[in-house]
């Protein structure tokens, strides 16, 4: 029941080491289907190398438990059940500790905000 949606979230958590958004088993993708009332979400600690459709754990959005999969959800889930409650217009979340965000983190600065019109707004 759940083939297509897996595959829509694997998906897109493949694209993250592709594109060099992630490290290790870090940030998290996943995907809701709002007429099932679920979401299915990247399982806790599994390698990107290793991550299959399979593998990907459905999350039940009334609660927050695990409908289907002997896996643990990500420790992101809370933040993702609580995303998809209150932003009803989102289909998916994507998590990532990219490098650079993390070291502005560690350095406790602010990130500067783009503005295509240039530092002074035009």
């Amino acid at each position: 029941m759940y083939e297509r949606l897996r595959k829509i979230c694997w998906e897109g958590n493949m694209k993250l080491p592709e594109l060099g958004l992630v490290l290790y088993t870090f940030g998290n993708v996943s995907a809701v289907d709002r007429e099932h009332g679920v979401f299915a979400i990247k399982p806790s600690g599994v390698d990107y190398a290793r991550l299959r459709p399979k593998d990907i754990v459905i999350v039940s959005l009334s609660d927050g438990s695990v409908v289907d999969s002997a896996l643990r959800p990500s420790s992101d889930t809370n933040t993702h059940l609580e995303l998809y409650r209150a932003f009803p217009e989102i289909g998916g979340i994507v998590h990532t500790h990219s490098t650079c965000a993390t070291s502005w983190a560690q350095a406790a600065r602010s990130v500067p905000i783009y503005d295509p019109r240039g530092p002074l707004g035009g």
